[in-house]
């Protein structure tokens, strides 16, 4: 496979800066814009250039998992370097390629739970990668649950989805509440739905107040970006 020297376009080298220069960012990126690549890009400069992170997970769909982090990272020369591994198959298999040395360690989302019952308290990851991170929308998961125990142990953390609100702004809390720790949209999501919604006549649903939708995103403007490609790409 003939690598290729990635020549990021404006706004990916805008993402890629933000994602070294801040602890926790959100990459709300439509398909085509190239997250994948640009997270790569500054997992890259934070190891080997700023020597900030060690070991990298990326939490994905288990497609996702089985080759697109691998095959993106042997894209690039800027990036072939990177050694990225598989956290999947049976229990024995997994435990395996933990133990052995990588850069980037690639685990689907249903194995969340077990990764963190298996690290214990020597959770040895320092940054995390929720790639598709509304897939942690339901604080009740128990991949939310999971994370949120080791949420104080990881350094760094970025989000990349191109629909944080695919249901609603009821989706952005528990995203929120792992990305910043709560401090922007609150701990519990009680506060937030007492601060931005109003319940629906069933009781068991929520709508925004009036200008609410505003106000939550100016609260998270300062951690996130937001793209769509008619904005960035051409085309046909």
């Amino acid at each position: 496979m003939t690598c290729k020297t990635f020549t990021p376009h404006p706004y990916q080298q805008y993402c890629i800066n933000r994602i070294v220069e801040s602890p926790t960012v959100g990459l709300f990126l439509d398909m085509g814009l190239g997250k994948t690549a640009i997270t790569l890009m500054a997992i890259r400069c934070l190891k080997f250039d700023c020597w900030a992170v060690n070991r990298v997970l990326v939490v994905a769909p288990k497609k996702v998992a089985e080759a697109t982090w691998q095959n993106e990272a042997a894209t690039w020369k800027q990036t072939q370097g990177l050694r990225v591994v598989e956290v999947l198959g049976t229990e024995a298999h997994r435990r395996q390629v933990l133990a052995t040395q990588a850069d980037v360690y690639v685990i689907n989302r249903e194995n969340i739970p077990w990764l963190v019952q298996e690290c214990g308290r020597a959770w040895p990851f320092d940054m995390v990668v929720l790639d598709e991170s509304s897939s942690f929308k339901n604080p009740r998961s128990h991949r939310f649950r999971a994370l949120k125990t080791v949420r104080p142990k990881i350094h760094r953390l970025v989000e990349l989805t191109g629909t944080p609100t695919s249901n609603g702004l009821m989706d952005l809390w528990a995203q929120f509440r792992l990305l910043d720790k709560g401090e922007r949209l609150g701990k519990r999501i009680g506060q937030y739905r007492d601060a931005y919604f109003t319940p629906d006549w069933n009781g068991f649903t929520y709508s925004p107040r009036p200008g609410a939708e505003k106000q939550i995103y100016s609260k998270i403007a300062d951690i996130s970006i937001s793209m769509k490609t008619t904005d960035h790409l051409t085309m046909p």
